[in-house]
C-alpha cells in the first residue's frame, strides 16, 4: 500500500535563485507535478531540467479536477502542488485539493520558500508588530471603497494586493478615502532586476508611479500605527 505525500511546494516570485535545494529535489523526485498554469510551470522547470508530467489545477477547474486527483496522488509516492509563482493557497487555488488530501489520509508537507507578502513586509520598513492581510479589493470601484472605509478603524500595518494595471487606481481611492497622508510603501517587482520600495504617503507614492509610469507586480502596505514627521519619500533602486 503506497504512503503518498502531497508537497506544497514554494517557487521563486521572480528570480529562478530564490528555489530552495529542498524544493528543487521535491520537484526532481515528484511522480508528477500539480500546477495553476501549463506555461508558467515548464517556464521554471525547462530552466532547471526537470521533466515531469503536468496536471492543471486553477481558479476555473480546481473542484472539478481534485477529486481525480486525488485518485491520482493515491496511485503514487511523491506528489508536488505549485502555483504560477510563491506559495500555493496563499490567494492562488489549492485550499480544496488540500482538504480532500488530508480528508483522504494523504500526508500533506509544505516546503516553504518565497512569498511575496513576508518580503514586502520585511523590507518596508514599517511596524511589523501586528499586521493585517486584506488581501485582494473589488475591481468594482463602489464596493472597494467601500472595503477601504473598513481599513479606517485598523491602527497597524494592512497588506493589500492587486493586479498591476489597477496600481494607479487603487493609489487614489487610497488618497480619496484614507487620506493623502496614510503612510504607504510600495513593493514593486520584488526579487526581479526592476525590484524597488517606493516609502512615503500614500499621495507621495501616487505621485511616483505617475512620474515613472509603473506597470508591474507588487504588494502595498499601508501603516495607520502613527504619524512619522520624518518618514520622507524614499525611492530605493
Amino acid at each position: 500500500m503506497n504512503n503518498p505525500i502531497l508537497y506544497i511546494v514554494s517557487t521563486p516570485i521572480g528570480n529562478y535563485n530564490d528555489l530552495t535545494i529542498r524544493a528543487l529535489n521535491v520537484l526532481k523526485d515528484s511522480d508528477f507535478i500539480i500546477c495553476e498554469e501549463f506555461k508558467e510551470a515548464n517556464r521554471l522547470l525547462s530552466h532547471f531540467n526537470i521533466k515531469k508530467d503536468l496536471f492543471s489545477l486553477n481558479e476555473h477547474n480546481e473542484k472539478e479536477n481534485s477529486e481525480e486527483l486525488i485518485s491520482k496522488i493515491k496511485q503514487s509516492n511523491s506528489v508536488a502542488l505549485i502555483s504560477d509563482c510563491g506559495t500555493p493557497i496563499f490567494s492562488d487555488p489549492g485550499a480544496y485539493l488540500v482538504n480532500l488530501a488530508i480528508e483522504n489520509n494523504i500526508k500533506v508537507v509544505p516546503v516553504p520558500g518565497a512569498s511575496s507578502i513576508l518580503a514586502a513586509l520585511v523590507g518596508s520598513g514599517l511596524n511589523l508588530d501586528k499586521f493585517h492581510y486584506y488581501g485582494w479589493l473589488s475591481p468594482k470601484k463602489d464596493i472597494r471603497r467601500k472595503q477601504l472605509q473598513e481599513l479606517k478603524i485598523r491602527k497597524y500595518t494592512t497588506v493589500i494586493m492587486e493586479t498591476p494595471y489597477r496600481l494607479k487606481t487603487l493609489l487614489e481611492d487610497i488618497v480619496s478615502v484614507l487620506g493623502s497622508d496614510v503612510q504607504t510603501v510600495l513593493a514593486f517587482e520584488l526579487t526581479t532586476s526592476n525590484e524597488k520600495f517606493i516609502r512615503g504617503t500614500a499621495k507621495e507614492v501616487l505621485d511616483e508611479v505617475i512620474a515613472q509610469n509603473l506597470k508591474g507586480e507588487f504588494v502595498l502596505l499601508l501603516d495607520r500605527t502613527e504619524k512619522r514627521n520624518s518618514y520622507k519619500t524614499n525611492r530605493n533602486y
